[in-house]
C-alpha cells in the first residue's frame, strides 16, 4: 500500500482514485474505498500542517481500508484521527466488534511507531517493557470513526483487518509530511 502511494504519486494520481481504478471489477471493495473517504473527507481541506494517508487491505474474509489524518508534534508523528471502514459480512454484536477494530488499530500503531526487538550475539536487548517500547496513551489518536460496510457476504474476521492497513495509512501520510518515504519500521527509532 505504501508503494502504491509511491505509484500515485509519481503518476500524479489521487491515491483513493488509483485504488479506485485498480479495483473496479470489485464493487464489494469499491463501497468500502468509498465509504472510508467519504467518512475521512479525503479531498476536503485539512489545517495548515496536517496530511492524510489512505490504506486498503483484504485479510480474514473481510475488507478494510482506513484514512489517517497526522500532523507533527516536536517533530515527532501524531495520529489525530483514524477513519475505517470494515467490510466483515454483517456484525452480530457492534459494540466488541467496534473495540476489536479499535484494538487493532492501537496495536499497529504501536508497531508502526515503536516496536522493535534488537537482537544481538542470538538474544534480544529488550528483555522486559522497560526496554521495549510501547505506544503511550498520550499517543493514542483522540478519534478512531470505525464505519462497517454490510455486504451480507460471508462473516468475515473483525479485530484482525484493523491492524495492517493503518502501518501503511501511517507512513503515507508521515511521507506527505515530511517528504521522505518510510522504508524502515519502526519509524521512531530508539
Amino acid at each position: 500500500e505504501s508503494f502504491l502511494d509511491e505509484v500515485a504519486v509519481a503518476t500524479n494520481q489521487d491515491p483513493v482514485a488509483l485504488r479506485r481504478a485498480l479495483l473496479a471489477h470489485d464493487a464489494r471493495a469499491l463501497k468500502v474505498v468509498d465509504g472510508v473517504a467519504e467518512a475521512a473527507g479525503w479531498g476536503t481541506p485539512l489545517p495548515a500542517g496536517v496530511q492524510r494517508g489512505f490504506a486498503y487491505f483484504e485479510s480474514y474474509g473481510s475488507l478494510c481500508a482506513q484514512v489517517v489524518e497526522m500532523e507533527k508534534r516536536d517533530g515527532r508523528p501524531f495520529v489525530r484521527r483514524v477513519v475505517v471502514a470494515l467490510d466483515c459480512g454483517d456484525v452480530i454484536l457492534p459494540d466488541q466488534a467496534r473495540a476489536q477494530v479499535e484494538g487493532g488499530v492501537i496495536q499497529g500503531l504501536s508497531t508502526t511507531l515503536h516496536e522493535a526487538a534488537t537482537i544481538e550475539r542470538g538474544a534480544s536487548v529488550q528483555r522486559n517493557f522497560d526496554r521495549y517500547t510501547l505506544l503511550r496513551i498520550d499517543e493514542a489518536p483522540p478519534r478512531i470513526d470505525v464505519h462497517f460496510v454490510r455486504s451480507g457476504e460471508t462473516l468475515g474476521g473483525v479485530g484482525e483487518p484493523g491492524l495492517p492497513p493503518i502501518i501503511p495509512a501511517v507512513a503515507n501520510a508521515w511521507s506527505r509530511l515530511t517528504g521522505k518515504r518510510v522504508r524502515e519500521l519502526p519509524i521512531l527509532k530508539a
